[in-house]
């Protein structure tokens, strides 16, 4: 992991560690076998996510987890080592995790892997089998964290 770097930007500090969120994106990152990249991690509100969807995806609401991969598209050979951001909204993680009977930390576990897949070109989107094979790959990498009682809390 010595050519892995992962940059957080917790804007909700006061509500969220950043030090198990670390973590647990380096374990995420090892199970993929990702050793020589760089992550973005963006942690904020529904204010801010709400902008970011409506600009990027024409949605004018808060979501609970937006990707954007830097692996894809034209200039994807610029910065090859450069995986893309991840974009967490807290408030809608704790509403979620509370309409599921779950913690928040469950829920941001959930949406870290589910964000991280997206770098690594998983879409649920595009198809019952692809939907089918992120479900696994999400419950695989979320079974990985469980077991490491260092990684149970943000």
């Amino acid at each position: 992991m010595e050519n892995l770097r992962i940059l957080i930007d917790n804007r909700q500090e006061e509500r969220l560690a950043t030090a198990p969120l670390y973590k647990k994106t380096e374990q995420i990152l090892n199970a993929l076998g990702c050793d020589d990249h760089e992550l973005s991690i963006v942690i904020t509100d529904d204010a801010q996510v709400r902008e970011l969807n409506r600009t990027y995806r024409g949605k004018d609401e808060p979501t609970n987890v937006l990707s954007f991969p830097m692996q894809e598209g034209e200039f994807s050979d610029i910065t090859p080592g450069l995986l893309g951001d991840v974009v967490i909204s807290l408030d809608t993680a704790e509403a979620e995790a509370i309409a599921a009977g779950i913690s928040t930390d469950e829920r941001m576990s959930q949406l870290l892997v589910h964000g991280i897949l997206h770098l690594f070109g998983f879409d649920h989107e595009l198809g019952e089998n692809q939907a089918r094979e992120m479900k696994e790959k999400s419950l695989a990498l979320l079974r990985r964290i469980e077991e490491n009682p260092d990684l149970t809390a943000f």
